[in-house]
């Protein structure tokens, strides 16, 4: 053993100096460099996202109970070490010395919010800033609107329920607000301490109650685990922000597994990689396993001598790799510090351990096939040097290759979906491609023969060495695949996010207006110059039935009876719309719209499709719903798909106004106010008392930051990947170099000028690139429409001007490399090439 071991360490560092490994240790230091700073880039930046975002629900997680939350579950979390906070809110009637409103009372303890802050201004309607601490015990912290609507200055007393409480402060913002127009009643900051005095949570109100934890994520999956058998679905609902079904949760949740993607694709660029630079050492190894074999040297010598060689390379490049990955991603984070938030003082383990558990893998798994060839080349090949390795079936290869990457991938994503379109995605290419290659025979027979042009000496290249051009084939057309989906995903994410905020955007929302005072505040806005969108009306009513059978509704305390027993309902009152337009940002899936209707028909309505798929609602059934004291029944005709992530009010149920000409609606809408007048607020709205006035803008700009953090962040995602896929074509170009040198060296003595050699291998490369470029387009929209189906939940579409661009890409970019990678080949003299096959 320890001769074998000096043998493999002196041919180790024999073949160091000369530049034998340098290929394959460059595609495994590639392979831990990309996934390790990918990863970790991607963990730290999903960590502060995740931070960032964790200020909308106030906390890292959040328990909501429509009972008081048990004291003995809060004292168990900070046993642990979590940080707790609790909160109370409910509806709830305030008074002033002269007026009244209705008003959303929060009542927090000291700890609240554990993450964000809440902002006060100097003045109703003037721009907030955040303030340590919460709100003290006797004292209140009221919303700018409630200043007009109580008619209430700055130290006035009013009173809730029972509780008389000092007007303190002007509430700017909580964290956890939330983002619905519809629930827009003014909020009510008041301290936990002074709720009992209110009586507002006896019997028969609707009292939500909320406790906030924040501390490490193992930690708090360790808490929940304890936790969960504890809870009653019917009662409590355990958030986190990636859970979180705002615009915000939507977008963190489809950043991450963006990130996820990208790292995915960029393990299996390595490996394709390793696999080119492992088929190379192996081929360049044929002649001294031949020597070995003929002096004597036993075949299991010979295998051992190879894997410490392949052991050293890997245990070398892992360790380069790894100092490389982290510094790439070090230096990134330190450029990105001022433009996005990256949790520089956490470190994570797991990525290190998986570009370990890679670069192990790749060189174990892509080696194996062209070793197991070095080690079947027979003693013969000393004498006769067209006699290759006796095994020859690439069945192992492909065997080990895909399950390889198809480990690595579940591995490191834990998710069996986006492996299994990945893996999918990729045998249908090879399948493809190997067709292809057939199919470039048979044209290469027909162009490859006459009088011998560049042309012609390129189709004929591609013909006789078929079998390697279906693997290089095969190799550029998944990198182009691999850059193109990560490309497309990319802009499709982006511009999905812009278009949910573009300039301009909504801040503002008024209801509550009546039809009285609709026409005037139309003429306010006009005469200040203000965009405002559609008015729509707007009746609250309780969903009761389905075909006449009773559905359950959200009942008080008293009222859990055997009659809500039944199918389920919202639990809650809807805002019930009506329109013959249907709405932007709404599409009809199935059915008919209700322009159709004609009088003596049923009213119609049209409803979500996620609602009535949760309801099992059809087109056809008879929906009943209560408005005061009258019941209106309207038959589905229409399930429409609906954007929730814009921001302009959107409704489950639209009816047609037939339906609804009996009935007062109050009116909502929306306006853009630029950040400069936003002083002019109190006097625009000050003739419309009675009408809700909500500002959204701090949330849209809360948005905004973290939508641009994660684009940023995307941007260099897509760099990274753009970069191993660079050096994944190089790699595949140097892997035919030996061949290209003997063909080279054939023709020159033939007689072949050097111009017509050049244009041949460009042509080569062209036709190679063109062809790997039209698979990757076919394949990566196979791909997207998967991914954008399946994963990201996203609309398909097809990016018909890929298929242009990735096939001009491929040309160029393939044609570029391989003229490059051969043209010190091409610079070579007939004599110097002579030598060289010596």
């Amino acid at each position: 053993m320890n001769t074998t071991f000096n043998l493999a360490w002196r041919l180790f560092r024999h073949e160091a100096r000369r530049g034998e490994l340098t290929i394959i240790l460059l595609a495994i230091v590639l392979s831990v460099a990309a996934v390790l700073s990918l990863s970790l880039f991607s963990e730290r930046l999903q960590q502060a996202l995740t931070d960032r975002s964790a200020e909308f629900i106030a906390a890292d997680r959040r328990l909501n109970s429509r009972t008081p939350v048990d004291e003995q579950w809060l004292v168990e979390a900070q046993k642990l070490g979590l940080q707790t906070a609790e909160q109370v809110s409910t509806r709830s009637m305030v008074f002033g010395e002269n007026e009244m409103a209705l008003a959303d009372l929060r009542a927090v303890n000291d700890q609240y919010p554990l993450k964000g802050a809440i902002t006060i201004a100097p003045e109703p309607f003037a721009p907030a800033a955040d303030i340590d601490g919460t709100v003290p015990p006797g004292e209140v912290w009221i919303d700018s609107r409630l200043f007009q609507l109580l008619d209430v200055s700055i130290g006035d007393t009013i009173y809730v329920g029972d509780a008389e409480l000092t007007v303190t402060q002007v509430l700017g913002e909580i964290p956890d607000a939330g983002f619905s127009v519809f629930n827009t009643d003014p909020i009510v900051l008041m301290s936990m301490a002074d709720i009992a005095a209110t009586n507002v949570t006896g019997p028969g109100s609707r009292v939500n109650y909320k406790a906030y934890f924040t501390g490490d994520a193992s930690t708090l999956d360790d808490y929940y685990d304890w936790l969960r058998p504890q809870l009653d679905d019917e009662i409590h609902y355990w958030m986190s922000i990636e859970a979180d079904e705002s615009a915000v949760g939507q977008a963190v949740s489809r950043a991450e597994r963006y990130f996820l993607l990208a790292s995915l694709l960029a393990i299996v660029l390595a490996a394709v990689s390793i696999a080119v630079a492992a088929q190379r050492y192996s081929q360049r190894h044929f002649d001294p396993v031949a020597i070995m074999k003929t002096i004597g040297a036993s075949k299991q010598q010979i295998q051992r001598v190879y894997i410490l060689q392949i052991s050293f390379i890997t245990i070398l490049g892992i360790l380069i790799g790894s100092v490389l990955g982290i510094a790439i991603q070090q230096v990134v984070v330190t450029a990105l510090g001022d433009s996005v938030e990256v949790s520089l003082d956490v470190w994570h383990w797991r990525p290190l351990l998986i570009a370990l558990f890679t670069g192990s893998l790749c060189a174990l798994m892509f080696s194996l096939y062209p070793l197991m060839q070095l080690f079947s080349v027979p003693p013969l090949r000393v004498l006769r040097k067209d006699i290759d390795a006796s095994l020859s079936s690439r069945t192992i290869q492909f065997a080990a290759a895909g399950s390889a990457i198809f480990l690595l991938m579940w591995a490191y994503s834990r998710d069996l979906t986006i492996s299994a379109i990945l893996f999918a995605s990729g045998i249908v290419l090879v399948v493809g491609l190997l067709a292809v290659t057939y199919g470039l025979i048979a044209v290469g027979r027909k162009l490859g023969g006459g009088a011998m042009g560049p042309w012609q000496l390129a189709w004929a290249r591609i013909r006789r060495r078929a079998m390697d051009n279906s693997v290089q084939l095969i190799s550029f057309s998944i990198t182009i695949m691999l850059l193109l989906v990560v490309l497309v995903m990319r802009n499709d994410m982006i511009a999905q996010w812009r278009a949910q905020l573009p300039e301009g955007t909504p801040n503002y929302f008024v209801s509550n207006v009546t039809e009285a005072q609709r026409p005037a505040l139309v003429e306010q806005f006009e005469t200040n110059n203000i965009r405002y969108d559609e008015f729509f009306p707007v009746v609250r009513g309780r969903f009761v039935a389905i075909n006449d059978e009773r559905i359950r509704t959200e009942v008080t305390k008293e009222d859990e009876e055997p009659a809500q027993e039944g199918r389920d309902g919202l639990g809650r009152e809807a805002n019930l719309t009506w329109d013959t337009e249907l709405q932007t940002e709404n599409r009809i899936v199935e059915g008919r719209w209700l322009d159709q209707w004609q009088p003596g028909m049923p009213h119609e309505v049209s409803v979500e499709a996620e609602v009535a798929e949760r309801l099992n609602i059809k087109l056809g059934d008879i929906l009943t719903f209560n408005i005061g004291s009258e019941i209106v029944r309207v038959v589905v005709t229409s399930l429409r798909e609906v954007n929730w992530q814009t921001m302009q009010p959107n409704f489950f149920f639209v009816l047609h106004p037939a339906a609804m000409e009996n009935f007062a609606a109050t009116y909502i809408t929306s306006f853009h106010l630029d950040q400069s007048r936003k002083s002019e607020i109190t006097r625009l709205m000050l003739p419309f008392a009675s009408v809700t006035l909500f500002d959204v803008d701090a949330r849209i700009n809360q948005l905004r930051d973290v939508v641009d953090q994660v684009s940023l962040a995307v941007e260099f995602i897509l760099i990274l990947v753009l970069a191993a896929g660079s050096l994944v074509l190089i790699a595949q170009v140097q892997a035919s170099m030996d061949e290209r040198q003997q063909e080279l060296a054939i023709l020159r003595t033939l007689g072949a000028k050097g111009r017509l050699i050049r244009l041949s291998v460009v042509f080569e490369f062209l036709i190679i690139g063109i062809v790997a470029g039209f698979m990757a387009a076919l394949a990566n929209e196979f791909s997207l429409w998967l991914l954008q189906s399946q994963v990201f939940q996203m609309e398909a579409s097809i990016h018909w001007e890929y298929w242009a661009v990735a096939p001009l890409a491929g040309a160029i970019v393939v044609g570029i490399l391989g003229a490059l990678g051969c043209w010190r080949l091409l610079a070579l003299n007939t004599s110097t090439l002579l030598r060289k096959m010596v």
